[in-house]
């Protein structure tokens, strides 16, 4: 498994769609918003990756995984972390946090950042286990109660 950071030669923007569609596809119908990756296009997704920091986890011609991390004042914001289905379980998620994790201490940011919904308690745990803990929860523009938790791991 290689960890290949998406830069200006990257040219797969087709196949990370579907891979992001497809990690994300297990929510449709369990969170309130559905998930901003339903808006995601091939374009979109190109103007994400100039805008922050991603990495593709790569097995030979396979797409395993993705992160997009985005610089904040205080910390490196995480977001679309996606393993495909083959790969869930394997370590891919921990690699591809592992490359966050160093481009937030070459940036002198000390803590990692995330946003996962209130009903993926599944999710939760998993990020427990990797060192995130609960700073937050807040809602959806519209609605009244929390659809989201913040966690953050300090490095």
């Amino acid at each position: 498994m290689q960890i290949v950071r998406i830069d200006a030669t990257f040219d797969r923007y087709d196949e990370l769609l579907t891979l992001i569609l497809h990690a994300f596809a297990y929510m449709d119908g369990r969170i309130d918003p559905p998930s901003s990756a339903h808006a995601l296009t091939n374009e979109g997704l190109k103007k994400k990756a100039s805008a922050e920091i991603g990495f593709v986890a790569v097995d030979g011609s396979v797409l395993a995984g993705c992160i997009f991390c985005k610089p904040e004042i205080d910390c490196l914001y995480i977001g679309k972390l996606a393993v495909a289905a083959a790969y869930q379980k394997k370590g891919v998620g921990r690699l591809l946090l592992a490359s966050a994790e160093e481009a937030a201490r070459n940036r002198r940011l000390p803590a990692l950042r995330l946003q996962t919904r209130i009903e993926l308690i599944e999710n939760h745990r998993t990020f427990a286990a990797w060192g995130f803990v609960e700073t937050g929860r807040t809602a959806h523009s519209g609605f009244t109660r929390p659809t989201t938790i913040e966690m953050r791991k300090t490095l």
